[in-house]
């Protein structure tokens, strides 16, 4: 997942907005807000989803209880919250599509099959290199730290651990073991990389409410809106442009299942294999 250069000015002032909706008081919360999220799906609906996920078969046993990620949404007020009921239902079942393939422990003949196993891990098992870009000199990696997959969209490399720490209010090159450690922040980290437009990139959020206006390089390189787009902003350089790719099906297969359990429609354009990437 990549993260082009944003201004420092945008990610102090929504870390500020974190900070403050993240620590108003529990009880205030229960008595005068009621979450719009879990309106769209409750806590039984989000175990019927992740069945699971706290099976002793997965390292991420009792890592993202619901109310870690209720918290989180309260964080990003516009997320699942945008258009239509359709549109808000469309958008939550492609985010937790994202994150059950970032996470998966599912195989092709798992019980409940391949797409019951989302939130399986919390962190990258055996990655492959430490994901420091010793070339981007905004954000420093520190000396033996790894910015390895984390969280569930699994958050790799020093620029945006950067980044997001600074969105949120923690020291993401100093401790990016933070995200593996803490359910609440896990879950902003990843809300914060759907939010967060970058470079070129839209962000998914507004790729799946229908705010993605394509530029004339995005036409060229047939990167119309719809799921599919979303796979190309999280993955699109490893998943994109290859025909009838494994992990970009995963991926689709988890969006059609919750999509049905939310029913509602899963809209145009799923995969992304004629798309080339940003």
């Amino acid at each position: 997942m990549a993260l082009s250069s944003i201004s420092l000015p945008f990610f102090f002032l929504l870390s500020i907005f974190c900070l403050v909706c993240c620590f108003r008081s529990t009880d205030a919360r229960s008595k005068a807000y009621v979450n719009p999220i879990s309106m769209l799906i409750t806590e039984d609906l989000y175990k019927s989803i992740f069945l699971h996920k706290d099976d002793n078969a997965c390292p991420a046993k009792g890592f993202y209880p619901y109310d870690a990620f209720i918290t989180a949404t309260e964080c990003f007020p516009k997320f699942a919250s945008t258009g239509c009921l359709d549109t808000r239902k469309r958008e939550l079942a492609a985010f937790l599509a994202q994150i059950s393939h970032e996470t998966t422990g599912g195989w092709a003949t798992a019980p409940d099959g391949p797409y019951a196993w989302g939130l399986c891990f919390k962190e990258e098992v055996n990655p492959a290199s430490n994901y420091c870009d010793s070339t981007d000199t905004e954000w420093l990696c520190y000396p033996n730290k790894t910015y390895k997959g984390r969280g569930p969209i699994q958050l790799s490399w020093n620029y945006n651990y950067g980044p997001a720490g600074v969105a949120l209010g923690f020291d993401g090159l100093r401790e990016p073991e933070l995200v593996a450690n803490r359910s609440d922040l896990a879950f902003k980290t990843a809300l914060w990389f759907w939010m967060t437009p970058r470079g070129d990139k839209p962000s998914c959020h507004d790729v799946m409410v229908g705010r993605f206006k394509p530029s004339k390089a995005d036409m060229a390189a047939n990167r119309t809106a719809g799921f599919g787009l979303v796979t190309n902003i999280i993955n699109g350089g490893l998943e994109c442009g290859i025909p009838n790719d494994p992990r970009v099906n995963d991926r689709i297969g988890y969006y059609k299942r919750y999509a049905q359990l939310f029913n509602v429609d899963v809209g145009p354009n799923l995969d992304c294999s004629n798309q080339k990437h940003y």
